[in-house]
């Protein structure tokens, strides 16, 4: 089986995933990107729906190095939620810093939430243009809000 890569748009981005069966290899955000299918959760989640992409794999938080436990601590920040780089870097035993450093470098945005990390005092960084994460956070305010007006 091939890597699939496909695109499927979120406001005025493009989102570019390259993914196989249950294994996400790439996440960009651009202007453009190839015609293709992306991973089907990652589509609902992009249309605004609450799902758990926990089931997806990311080879970006395997083995036993300091980022991969720092990717591994980020998907244990659920939808609608956020932590801060400190907060990480305590689970992990490491600086705020370098939690801001392997962020940066995530090619799984999405995968590894990375969007939901902030900082103590604000928004944080985000290395695809701040809008974006700044986006994310409010549709997944949105939806827990709408959730919890449901009977």
């Amino acid at each position: 089986m091939a890597v699939i890569t496909g695109s499927h748009p979120f406001g005025l981005w493009v989102v570019t995933v390259s993914w196989q069966g249950d294994a996400v290899y790439r996440v960009h955000f651009g202007r453009t990107g190839p015609s293709g299918p992306i991973h089907p959760l990652i589509r609902r989640y992009l249309m605004g729906q609450e799902v758990d992409l926990t089931g997806i794999a990311s080879p970006a938080d395997e083995g036993d190095g300091k980022t991969a436990a720092i990717y591994r601590a980020v998907r244990k920040v659920g939808y609608g939620e956020v932590a801060t780089y400190g907060e990480i870097a305590e689970t992990v035993g490491t600086a705020p810093r370098a939690v801001g450093q392997a962020m940066a470098r995530n090619p799984t945005p999405l995968v590894i939430p990375c969007h939901r990390i902030v900082s103590k005092h604000g928004i944080g960084g985000f290395t695809p243009p701040i809008e974006i994460k700044k986006d994310l956070l409010a549709m997944e305010r949105a939806v827990c809000s709408g959730r919890k007006g449901r009977i």
